[in-house]
């Protein structure tokens, strides 16, 4: 975890300490036992470029995102829901806002700059928390992503569903899926 936070070590790599998370792609890695920090860092820098193959990248700039950016709204859309068939459809709404100039207005990102434990509720006071990554106060993405995002939820920014919506809200029936509209 040191190496993580070293500033001038993570940017001979091409990553700040804010988006550090990033780096990290998902999925099952071997490592022999005595791989050093260093060793398990270029492994995970390997893992990184060899993700982001051409076909990827070329997505990205279609959507005008470079793929930290991709990683970053991928971490919003992450925290946004769990319900994998959906990812793609709450991508679409954020890239609507981000198109739009809009806020994001995101309360999973209230979640992770605030300093309570197991929020369950966002309340008015979390929205005026001074942070780059308050949504409600500051346009566009965050400086870096707030969770490291699973490949689907990279994958459902990269391909996101076409359509109109810009507000969501969670469906009543505890279901876990939500409800979209093109007005508030």
């Amino acid at each position: 975890g040191f190496l993580l936070k070293d500033e001038n070590f993570m940017a001979s790599y091409g990553f700040s300490l804010e988006n550090v998370k990033a780096l990290f792609i998902p999925n099952t890695y071997f490592f022999n036992w005595n791989t050093s920090a260093h060793g398990v860092i270029d492994r995970m820098y390997s893992e990184y470029n060899k993700f982001w193959t051409q076909k990827r990248v070329a997505m990205a700039g279609k959507l005008d995102l470079t793929p930290m950016e991709v990683i970053n709204l991928a971490s919003i859309v992450e925290k946004e829901t769990y319900m994998h068939d959906e990812k793609p459809k709450i991508a679409g709404v954020f890239l609507n806002r981000l198109k739009k100039g809009m806020l994001l207005q995101t309360d999973v990102t209230l979640i992770f700059i605030a300093k309570e434990k197991n929020i369950k509720r966002v309340r008015n006071r979390h929205k005026k928390i001074e942070s780059p990554y308050n949504t409600y106060l500051h346009k566009g993405l965050p400086p870096g992503p707030i969770c490291i995002p699973s490949i689907g939820s990279i994958e459902a920014v990269l391909s996101p569903e076409e359509h109109e919506y810009i507000f969501f809200c969670a469906k009543d029936d505890f279901s876990g899926y939500h409800n979209f509209a093109r007005t508030n």
